[in-house]
């Protein structure tokens, strides 16, 4: 079934991590993976194009059905492979709708860490403005301190229940990536605890991004979050 799977994808990015993590998850190693380079601009290639018109990764492919957005390639695989590996939608109703409340915030979460993390790239220098600079920073302290409040809350190392779910698969990969751009673990124990509870999990262990293993020196754009 795996051999039927191909996967385009950039290292450290939490879209194509999300999809890596369900795979492992799902029992379906042995895909056909392809690792490129965003700043070779590898993902504006013919190949990327032709999977995904927007020029995006990841680029995931099952025989001839295409999914490009992480969250629809997750939720795929596990609808598809429900009895393969392991269970990643509770069937507890409390617990399923929390795992779809924390998945879906987690885009929110994501849109505000990509405000600060990639605002000098997005934004052309003749349009950047120091309000906001602040504004995005201060939403983004604001949904870090909301979620550090949902994580004070949780009981086990998962974000909705007992188990290991879709929750964790989607939004362990940002919370990575923002301990990754510095933020502070100090100022965040829930955050950090659950970040470092997850660390030795096979599937994420398995898919940690080659260029952090290089490089495990991160950023400090976010210390003062």
């Amino acid at each position: 079934m795996a051999k039927d799977m191909t996967l385009l994808w950039g290292s450290g990015s939490p879209p194509c991590w999300r999809v890596m993590i369900a795979l492992e998850e799902k029992n379906l190693q042995g895909y056909n993976q392809k690792l490129l380079s965003f700043e070779k601009m590898e993902h504006k290639s013919k190949e990327v194009m032709e999977m995904n018109p927007r020029g995006q990764l990841p680029a995931f492919k099952h025989g001839d059905r295409v999914l490009n957005e992480s969250y629809a390639a997750c939720m795929y695989l596990e609808s598809q492979f429900k009895s393969q590996g392991n269970k990643l939608i509770p069937d507890c109703p409390a617990e399923q709708a929390l795992m779809y409340q924390r998945m879906f915030e987690g885009l929110t979460f994501n849109e505000k860490m990509a405000s600060v993390i990639y605002y000098n790239w997005k934004v052309p220098e003749g349009e950047r403005h120091d309000s906001a600079v602040k504004r995005n920073r201060e939403a983004l302290s604001a949904e870090v301190k909301l979620w550090e409040g949902y994580l004070e809350k949780r009981s086990g190392c998962f974000l909705a229940g007992k188990n290991f779910s879709l929750a964790d698969v989607v939004v362990y990969p940002s919370i990575c990536y923002l301990f990754r751009f510095g933020l502070c673990e100090e100022r965040y124990p829930k955050m950090a605890a659950y970040y470092n509870c997850l660390k030795d999990r096979p599937s994420i262990k398995a898919t940690w991004p080659p260029t952090w293993l290089e490089n495990p020196q991160g950023q400090d754009l976010l210390k003062d979050i």
